[in-house]
């Protein structure tokens, strides 16, 4: 089985940074896709940032310039890197991979979340 296990999260004051990770482990024979997404109390699940597996990038409009996602292939992990947070980041930060964990299939994985506060 494969568990994803993200850290990271905390109270930051407004202009501040955080850096969230979030490391794959089980069966794991390739990790193709890796993201962040978030959702606010009462908002929907929202993609902040993906990349893939040859490091190409894709940020939604709101973080651009400020948010920042890498990924580590040898150790099955994905890294948000937040600087310049504002009040309006707050939500609970969920990471996803796709993952090979079958030789014929592809699977999306969550992580269980880590809850990101910006306030003075």
């Amino acid at each position: 089985q494969v568990q994803l296990v993200e850290s990271g999260g905390g109270l930051v004051q407004p202009g501040g940074s955080l850096r969230l990770s979030c490391a794959a482990s089980g069966r794991i024979i390739s990790i193709r896709t890796m993201g962040w997404y978030r959702q606010a109390p009462g908002k929907q699940r929202e993609l902040v940032a993906h990349i893939t597996g040859s490091g190409s990038t894709t940020y939604a409009e709101f973080v651009k310039g400020r948010f920042t996602i890498s990924r580590s292939n040898a150790e099955n992990t994905v890294y948000l890197q937040m600087n310049s947070l504002k009040p309006e980041d707050t939500a609970a930060y969920y990471c996803s991979m796709s993952i090979s964990d079958t030789w014929f299939s592809v699977s999306d994985f969550w992580g269980q979340g880590t809850q990101v506060t910006v306030s003075s």
